[in-house]
C-alpha cells in the first residue's frame, strides 16, 4: 500500500483524501480492493453506479459503441445522442436536452440558459440567481456561487456577482427574495452533500407557484437525487410540479461521465446558435452508456424497487439505531439516507470500512448512504448492522 500512496502524492494535485483503499473490481453492489478484500458499496461513486457495478447492459452498449464510433464534436450529429434525447423526453425530462461533460457544467449552463432568456425578453436586469442554504451545485466558480457553503468557497474569491441564498424550507424567506432581479431560482429536490435534507412539500408547491407567478425560472437540480433514486424516474415528479430546466448527471452514465440540461420548450428560447457549447458533450460511448441505464431501470423497474428499498433500510435503521443518543436523526428519500451523528463521524465512517461496507460522510457528522437501486433486502440487512457495530465501537472509544 505505501507504494502506490506514495506514487499518488508525487503525481496528482493533493485535493482529495482519499480513503486508504485501491479499488480493482466491481460488480453488483460489492467492490474488491487489492488485497483482496470484499466491500458492499453504499457509496456508488457519490450516487453514480446506480445500476451496480459493470453492469452487463451498460458494458456491451459500451463495448459495442467503443468498437464503432468514439468521438464525434457537436459539429456532426450522432445517433447515440439523439437515441438518448428522445428517451429521456419520452420519461418525462421535459421538452428539450443538451448534453454536458459533468453535474457542474450542467449547471454552469443553466445559469447561462436563465439569464440569456431574460435577456432575450428584453429584462436584461433580471440576472439574479437564488439558491438555497445548505445546497451543492458544484465546483466550478459559477456553480460554485450558486453553493452556499461558505467553507468550500474560501480562498476562491472574487467569485461571480448576482447569486443570493435563502434559507432552505422557508416558505416566507422565498417569497421575500423573489423580486424582479431574481432570473431563476436553483434547488435540489434532496439536498445530498447538504446531509440528506428533503425539501418539503410545501416549500416545493411555493417555490413552483412564486416563480411561475412571476416570471422566475424554476431549476431542479437533479444530478445527486434524479434517476430513481427518490423512488421515482425524477423527483420533482413526486412533489407534482413540473420545473422550467431540470439537471442530472451522476447515475446517468452509470460511471461515464455525462451531464444534461433539460428544459421546456419556452426556457429553451433563452439559448441561440452559438450561445453554449461542449467538446465533449453528447460523446456516443457515454451516451450509449446512459440509454441503456435508462432502458434497464425502466425495463426492471428500478425506481420503484428503490423506494421499497430506501422505506425498508428507514426503518431497520430506525429499529437498530432508535434510542441511541450517539444519532440524532434518521432522514432521507428512497436510497439517499443520512444519519445524524453526535460522536465522531470518521470514526464510524472508519468501522464501517473495516467491517466491509463503504460509504461517506458529508456536512461533517452525517454517515450518508447511497446503495445501489439494485440493492438486496438481505444486503440492507447486512449494512445496518454493519452501522450499528460502527457506531457503537465510536461511541465507546470517545
Amino acid at each position: 500500500m505505501t507504494d502506490w500512496l506514495n506514487r499518488d502524492k508525487e503525481v496528482f494535485l493533493q485535493v482529495y483524501n482519499r480513503y486508504p483503499l485501491m479499488l480493482v473490481r466491481g460488480s453488483g453492489s460489492r467492490v474488491w480492493d487489492d488485497q483482496g478484500r470484499e466491500y458492499l458499496d453504499f457509496l456508488c461513486g457519490i450516487g453514480v453506479t446506480s445500476l451496480g457495478h459493470c453492469h452487463p447492459d451498460v458494458v456491451e452498449a459500451i463495448t459495442r459503441q467503443a468498437a464503432t464510433l468514439i468521438h464525434t464534436s457537436n459539429l456532426f450529429h450522432n445517433g447515440p445522442a439523439l437515441e438518448l434525447g428522445e428517451l429521456l423526453i419520452n420519461l418525462g425530462a421535459l421538452d428539450r436536452v443538451f448534453f454536458s461533460n459533468s453535474g457542474a457544467e450542467a449547471t454552469e449552463g443553466a445559469i447561462k440558459l436563465a439569464r440569456k432568456y431574460h435577456w432575450r425578453q428584453g429584462r436584461p436586469e433580471r440576472n439574479v440567481i437564488v439558491s438555497m442554504t445548505g445546497s451543492f451545485h458544484g465546483r466550478t466558480l459559477g456553480a460554485l456561487a450558486a453553493t452556499a457553503k461558505p467553507e468550500i468557497q474560501e480562498g476562491f474569491g472574487p467569485l461571480p456577482g448576482g447569486f443570493k441564498h435563502v434559507q432552505w424550507n422557508d416558505v416566507e424567506a422565498l417569497d421575500a427574495a423573489l423580486d424582479d432581479q431574481v432570473a431563476a431560482l436553483i434547488l435540489e429536490p434532496v439536498q445530498g452533500e447538504g446531509g440528506i435534507h428533503v425539501a418539503d412539500p410545501q416549500f416545493m408547491h411555493a417555490a413552483r407557484a412564486l416563480t411561475a407567478e412571476r416570471g422566475i425560472l424554476l431549476i431542479v437540480d437533479e444530478i445527486q437525487c434524479g434517476i430513481g433514486r427518490t423512488g421515482s424516474m425524477f423527483a420533482h415528479t413526486e412533489y407534482g410540479i413540473r420545473p422550467d430546466i431540470m439537471l442530472l448527471a451522476k447515475a446517468l452514465g452509470s460511471g461515464l461521465p455525462i451531464g444534461a440540461i433539460c428544459a421546456t420548450e419556452e426556457a429553451a428560447q433563452g439559448f441561440a446558435f452559438g450561445d453554449h457549447g461542449t467538446t465533449f458533450g453528447s460523446n456516443p460511448v457515454a451516451c450509449a452508456a446512459a440509454t441503456a441505464t435508462l432502458r434497464a431501470i425502466v425495463r426492471d423497474d428500478l425506481a420503484r424497487h428503490a423506494g421499497e428499498m430506501g422505506r425498508l433500510l428507514m426503518d431497520l435503521l430506525q429499529a437498530r439505531l432508535g434510542g441511541n443518543p450517539a444519532v440524532t436523526e434518521i432522514r432521507g428519500k428512497g436510497l439517499m439516507v443520512g444519519i445524524q451523528l453526535t460522536c465522531d463521524a470518521q470514526k464510524v465512517l472508519a468501522g464501517c470500512r473495516d467491517r466491509g461496507l463503504l460509504a461517506n460522510v458529508t456536512s461533517g457528522s452525517v454517515l450518508r448512504l447511497l446503495p445501489p437501486l439494485i440493492v438486496t433486502e438481505e444486503e440492507i440487512r447486512q449494512s445496518v448492522e454493519i452501522i450499528g457495530q460502527a457506531i457503537e465501537d465510536a461511541v465507546a472509544a470517545q
